[in-house]
């Protein structure tokens, strides 16, 4: 299990993101690590969809999250999920948070995680079904997270989104107008 994370680690240490898109006055578009003197044709960046923005963490954190972002997977009224997140939020780990709710929630998860349980912890490819603090903690650990919390004090946590998109509004069908029916001619009425 440890070469598993060793290799994980090796593997994405050459995936660094940028974290500012630049468009300058002819229209181009460039990446940097470094915001421009001019901050009004920068755009932070999120990290991958996640939704946690990495332009404000400090680097050590920020290279924690752009090479192994963590997605929470939870559901409500669950203890062991309340328990995964103030978790993370102890430890000042940045991270996404996916609702488990409907049942196209659920098909998704098992989909993505080849189970059903709650919480999934997924840190980078890595994924992890309950909570077993130890282990949480030892992935993240592994992943580069540090052990205190080194959150900026304005840094907001991005909203729990469900894990599903939703339903698409059902429409109704489009029927033609029908003409009303022609009565049929009465006997000896047709001439010709």
């Amino acid at each position: 299990m440890n070469r598993l994370l060793l290799a994980m680690l090796a593997l994405a240490a050459a995936s660094a993101q940028a974290q500012y898109k630049v468009v300058d006055p002819d229209g181009r578009v460039t990446y940097t690590d470094r915001p421009p003197a001019d901050a009004k044709s920068a755009q932070p960046l999120e990290l991958r969809g996640t939704g946690v923005p990495t332009a404000t963490l400090p680097a050590e954190l920020r290279a924690a999250v752009q090479r192994f972002p963590v997605t929470l997977y939870a559901g409500p009224q669950c203890a062991p999920c309340d328990a995964g997140r103030d978790l993370l939020r102890a430890r000042g780990v940045p991270f996404a948070e996916k609702r488990v709710e409907s049942n196209a929630d659920v098909a998704a998860l098992q989909t993505l995680t080849g189970a059903r349980s709650l919480p999934t912890l997924a840190i980078g490819g890595q994924r992890l079904q309950g909570l077993v603090a130890a282990s949480w903690h030892s992935y993240l650990d592994a992943a580069g997270y540090p052990k205190a919390g080194k959150l900026p004090a304005n840094y907001q946590a991005p909203a729990a989104t469900p894990l599903a998109p939703p339903p698409a509004p059902k429409t109704q069908p489009v029927t033609e107008p029908q003409a009303e029916p022609v009565p049929p001619p009465k006997p000896g009425s047709i001439r010709f």
